[in-house]
């Protein structure tokens, strides 16, 4: 029996060498409860008596007289703890708002260091007062959001009005089913215990809370038992103000460019393709952590066009000046002048694909184009790829197509990463 016990119920432990007393937690539905069982000398589990915390009571209010019965039924106490157990689960899925809870004091602590952070920085709160969505500024007048996802420990719900409460009858620590009951000094141990137990709990969080951010960098915070909303806000006002030169030589490449992809930026991210001509165009990727040097580039068009502007960037490379912006050492480095908003229309460099007559195929934009400079015709690499996949006089080899252009047909490839055949 006891090494079926403790397999079932490792929570679960004897007090005295008779084992006569048990006394720990039984889990149901990853939750943990906690419980007291007392046997008479000869173990007889229909003479046993069973002493309950606050919680369980609270979930097993109604069904007493079923545990009455499951006590003088069961044959020996592992079979009685399977049967509570069913009847726990029974109770769990009726009661719906048995939902764990933090105490008091957690929400107190909430709006305490709410009240030192200031309101004005809270954009949003859950109804359950865990997630938080806090504003914060950079130096440039930036507007950026810190999401905190807290970990309180919880504790279930209070029991309902004309029951006892955790802070008077829980010191009870009993539902005696049967005969009998705690003495006083059971009594006073137990309210120790509780109290001890809730003290541990109270320390509003004790774990790290979750937080984001659009970032283009991992958000490392740091976090001790002492940390409050105020200290997270404050190291993500540094972490801010380490990534200003960043978004500084993005936001120029946003306002005096084209961009093509990605069609929403957003914070976290750090490539842009950025329009040069009619189906030729340029991704840049910048580092954000060094976001003045080269950037990754690579330029996307018919190979009469960006052959030449390959060609340049790679002579004029040692132009590269880190004290100018990236916008203007590029336009050094490649020899051109990028259309910007104030001299050209967006819908200039919107050509639709060839095949499925559309400009945007999901997150897609058409970037392989036919090489011929009489026909030019720009494809979704998705759309090309499986066009010439059809074809019977297209060749494969891995994971490239070699094929005819849909227009002109002169020679055409496409390359696809990771397709399925």
């Amino acid at each position: 029996m006891e090494s079926s016990l403790v397999k079932d119920s490792p929570l679960l432990l004897p007090l005295n060498k008779e084992k006569t007393v048990y006394d720990g937690f039984i889990t149901v539905q990853e939750r943990d409860f906690r419980m007291r069982i007392l046997l008479p000398p000869d173990r007889q589990v229909k003479r046993a008596r069973l002493h309950c915390c606050w919680q369980l009571k609270h979930l097993l209010r109604g069904y007493e007289h079923i545990v009455k019965q499951r006590l003088q039924q069961s044959t020996d106490l592992v079979s009685f703890i399977l049967e509570l157990k069913t009847v726990l689960e029974v109770g769990l899925k009726s009661h719906p708002e048995c939902r764990s809870i933090p105490p008091p004091q957690y929400y107190s602590q909430l709006i305490s260091e709410m009240e030192t952070l200031g309101w004005v920085k809270l954009l949003f709160i859950d109804t359950e007062f865990r997630t938080l969505r806090l504003n914060a500024e950079d130096s440039s007048g930036r507007q950026h959001v810190l999401t905190v996802k807290l970990k309180p420990k919880l504790l279930p719900p209070d029991p309902a009005p004309g029951h006892p409460s955790p802070g008077t009858v829980r010191e009870e620590a009993a539902l005696a089913w049967t005969r009998g009951g705690l003495d006083g000094r059971e009594v006073r141990e137990e309210e120790h215990r509780e109290r001890t137990e809730s003290n541990l709990m109270n320390k509003h969080p004790a774990e790290a809370p979750e937080c984001s951010a659009d970032l283009p960098v991992p958000l490392a915070l740091t976090w001790t038992p002492q940390s409050t909303l105020d200290n997270l806000h404050k190291q993500f006002l540094l972490v801010l103000e380490s990534l200003t030169e960043f978004w500084d030589v993005l936001d120029e490449i946003d306002s005096k460019t084209w961009i093509l992809e990605p069609e929403k930026p957003n914070r976290s991210h750090t490539m842009r393709r950025i329009a040069i001509g009619n189906n030729v165009s340029m991704k840049v990727e910048v580092d954000p952590r060094h976001p003045k040097m080269l950037p990754e580039c690579c330029l996307l068009g018919p190979e009469h066009v960006v052959t030449p502007l390959r060609n340049k960037l790679n002579a004029n490379m040692h132009l590269w000046n880190p004290d100018s912006s990236v916008l203007h050492n590029l336009r050094d480095v490649l020899e051109i002048e990028f259309p910007s908003p104030a001299t050209h229309e967006k819908s200039s460099f919107s050509v639709e694909c060839g095949i499925c007559y559309s400009y945007r195929l999901e997150a897609a934009i058409p970037d392989q184009v036919c090489n011929d400079p009489r026909c030019g015709q720009p494809f979704h690499q998705a759309c090309l790829y499986e066009w010439l996949r059809a074809l019977p006089s297209s060749r494969q080899s891995f994971n490239i197509v070699f094929g005819e252009c849909p227009y002109c047909s002169k020679p055409i490839t496409v390359k696809m990463a990771g397709q399925k055949s």
